[in-house]
């Protein structure tokens, strides 16, 4: 099956110098290790949410507003397309994802699979 990782995070938090040195290795192993598994088909990092931009259409209308419509702390900062078995090893990859420690990582399944 395979799932999306939408990776999340508050996107105000500063990390130290020795915090952002953490996660860029840990990052880099993450990866390594979920693409020689043979699990992760693609994934990147998303420009912040000061650059998105949301549509909506109503009554024909397009509407367009700057940044993400929700309000929250936490938002997409990344994704990662996998391919498993099944639940259970999806979330044992996401549990295994460095931003897990303390951002999120929500799963989700594709349509139909």
């Amino acid at each position: 099956m395979r799932y999306m990782l939408l990776i999340c995070g508050d996107e105000s938090v500063v990390p130290t110098n020795e915090e952002s040195e953490d996660m860029r290795t840990s990052a880099i192993s993450w990866v390594e290790e979920m693409d020689g598994r043979g699990v992760r088909l693609q994934g990147s990092r998303l420009r912040p949410v000061s650059e998105a931009t949301t549509i909506r259409v109503r009554d024909e209308q397009v509407m367009v507003s700057d940044g993400p419509f929700a309000e929250t702390k936490e938002q997409m900062g990344g994704y990662d397309l996998i391919e498993c078995k099944d639940l259970d090893e999806a979330i044992e990859i996401a549990s295994k994802h460095p931003v897990a420690r303390f951002g999120s990582v929500e799963i989700r399944p594709f349509w139909g699979e």
